[in-house]
């Protein structure tokens, strides 16, 4: 049984086919659209430049082959691992003999804002396509983003190529600094100013203002008062572990397990939800990137097979917003150096390393995929700092922080 109908558990599912598992399949998922992908719904979908058909991960033929019970539009509510039984809305159970939980992440909100219209939320495809309505509604809408990260940031860019009047607002001093550190986030922030974003950062938000049911504006913790005809909340998500409550797993930041991805005997987790240590960077970690998503899946599928390999992977990660393509490979611990190993900080394509412990652990590309692939391999080899860093150091050490690595 596989929970969770996303990247991850789809990946399972198909993969112990592909593998030869010719027995009982059951894939579990709680939206009641067929699995499709997640990163173009803050780009291509809410920019309206893809319909929903596109992302679709299978048709209705393929998921057909995969000779499954497929229980779409149905959620899981509780696990119990004695006797191997995940319960349903609705109040029935099925069985299993092992488990994937593949359940992703859940959005956080702020107080005061679900039940207003013109505040959405964006992480389903139903959240994108009734964005994308309210920022068609009028040409002079006026949208704020709350939360300058990764879906923050491209919503933002999404709305301004709708030619929309947009604030991006963050606590932080500028935006993706969890996720890129001080000096490369301040270069988001200049790219965002430079294509017409007005940006609030160092500030959060206190209260909302509302006519007739529908949001008019904001009062930031700094005194000022915005005015605002659609909100887009983007301020992080949490691993979607509430109905494991009880269930006896071990939950943290997320279903935490071994390093081949088992939680226990006859459970394991892939993709967001999954929180396990990565040999490679003798750390644990979780993580919400897509290709982490299929990777992980892949490994869970072959060790439930009884491969029982540990999963050690080089994250990968991108972001596109207006002419930036931003590509990165490793982690990104707080208290990392920065070097610079081609081009310029300021002239729009470079790389940069990451080091940690005397290592490079994490490469950074702006624009220049190329160089990237090449330097990439600084962090599979854990090549020693030194090698990259100037002599003397002329590295710029700054605070990188990452919730998804402690």
């Amino acid at each position: 049984m596989v929970v969770g109908a996303s990247v991850a558990g789809l990946t399972t599912a198909v993969t112990l086919r592909t593998l030869g598992y010719d027995g009982r399949l059951t894939l579990i998922g709680d939206e009641p659209h067929t699995p499709y992908n997640r990163p173009p719904l803050s780009k291509q979908i809410l920019a309206g430049t893809w319909e929903p058909d596109r992302i679709k991960l299978r048709t209705d033929e393929e998921l057909s082959d995969l000779d499954a019970r497929l229980l779409f539009g149905r959620s899981a509510t509780g696990l119990d691992t004695a006797t191997r039984r995940v319960t349903l809305d609705g109040g029935d159970s099925v069985g299993y003999d092992t488990l994937v939980i593949a359940t992703g992440v859940t959005p956080n909100s702020l107080p005061g804002a679900h039940h207003l219209a013109g505040v959405h939320l964006l992480r389903t495809l139903d959240d994108a396509l009734a964005l994308r309505a309210d920022l068609r509604h009028r040409p002079d809408v006026r949208v704020a983003v709350v939360g300058a990260g990764f879906l923050g940031s491209e919503a933002a860019a999404a709305a301004r190529r709708m030619k929309l009047d947009v604030t991006m607002i963050d606590p932080r001093p500028v935006p993706m600094r969890r996720q890129f550190g001080d000096r490369i986030a301040a270069l988001v922030g200049q790219l965002h100013k430079k294509n017409g974003v007005s940006m609030r950062c160092g500030t959060g938000v206190r209260r909302f203002f509302e006519s007739s049911g529908r949001v008019t504006g904001l009062e930031l913790t700094d005194g000022t008062l915005l005015g605002a005809d659609v909100v887009v909340v983007a301020i992080g998500s949490v691993p979607a572990i509430g109905w494991l409550a009880g269930s006896g797993l071990e939950l943290g930041n997320g279903v935490e397990c071994d390093p081949t991805c088992r939680a226990a005997p006859g459970v394991y987790a892939a993709g967001d939800v999954a929180s396990w240590h990565n040999d490679h960077f003798g750390c644990r970690m979780r993580l919400e990137h897509r290709l982490n998503a299929t990777e992980q899946a892949q490994a869970v599928a072959r060790n439930v097979l009884g491969e029982n390999r540990p999963f050690a992977p080089v994250p990968y990660f991108w972001t596109d917003q207006y002419d930036a393509h931003i590509q990165a490979y490793g982690i990104f611990p707080a208290d990392a150096e920065l070097a610079v190993l081609h081009g310029e900080l300021e002239g729009g394509h470079f790389v940069v390393a990451y080091g940690h412990a005397g290592r490079v652990v994490g490469v950074l590309g702006w624009n220049s995929p190329c160089e990237l692939r090449r330097l990439r391999q600084l962090v599979v080899d854990r090549a020693p700092w030194a090698s990259v860093a100037p002599t003397p150091p002329a590295v710029w050490t700054g605070r990188h922080l990452s919730a998804s690595i402690r």
